[in-house]
């Protein structure tokens, strides 16, 4: 079994908290939100890595950029 595969499920679901998290208006919840997006972001780069999928990792390392800045603009 390829388990490398199966990282795209749950960096998925991490992604979907991580948006969910970032609707409220509480700035400790907006915090675990980026929190959470970076975590996705880090799952997607290992996948997208094994699976050779080079948009997805360019995709996910400007996402990082923009989370790393909006959790700055947050505090």
């Amino acid at each position: 079994m390829d388990y490398f595969s199966l990282l795209q499920w749950p960096a998925m679901v991490v992604n979907v908290l991580a948006v969910w998290l970032l609707t409220y208006q509480s700035k400790r919840r907006r915090h675990a939100g980026f929190v959470c997006s970076l975590f996705s972001n880090a799952l997607w780069i290992t996948w997208g890595w094994h699976a050779q999928a080079f948009a997805v990792i360019g995709l996910q390392f400007a996402l990082v950029a923009l989370n790393i800045r909006g959790a700055r603009k947050t505090d």
